[in-house]
């Protein structure tokens, strides 16, 4: 028997036009700060905003990129890296953040959190 807590609860976000390529952006997801990425033209990920060091809520503002073959946003404040599959921090694994499923319907960028 399936019950609530088993059904992931998807918020639309935005649309697919309202984050360009290598950016992010952010959004409330239930009581949760999101920053959601669009990398290259397809690819969508999503991790907590708040960076745990400064506790600023920053993280969608972070440069994206590659290093070796995960791919990250750097925070602006600490230079941190997130893996943004896993959320892990690759320079302090004490301040990794939660990572979010993530998925288009149609134009319409949906996170679940929970």
């Amino acid at each position: 028997m399936s019950t609530d807590i088993d059904t992931p609860h998807w918020t639309a976000v935005c649309t697919v036009d309202d984050i360009l390529p290598n950016t992010g952006v952010c959004a409330r997801v239930g009581a949760h700060h999101v920053a959601i990425f669009r990398v290259g033209e397809a690819q969508y990920f999503a991790i907590d905003n708040v960076d745990p060091k400064s506790r600023a809520s920053v993280n969608s503002r972070g440069l994206v990129g590659n290093l070796a073959d995960r791919t990250v946003v750097a925070s602006p404040l600490y230079k941190h890296h997130f893996d943004l599959r896993s959320g892990e921090c690759l320079e302090a694994p004490e301040y990794s953040v939660r990572a979010y499923p993530v998925r288009l319907d149609g134009e319409r960028v949906l996170v679940s959190a929970p």
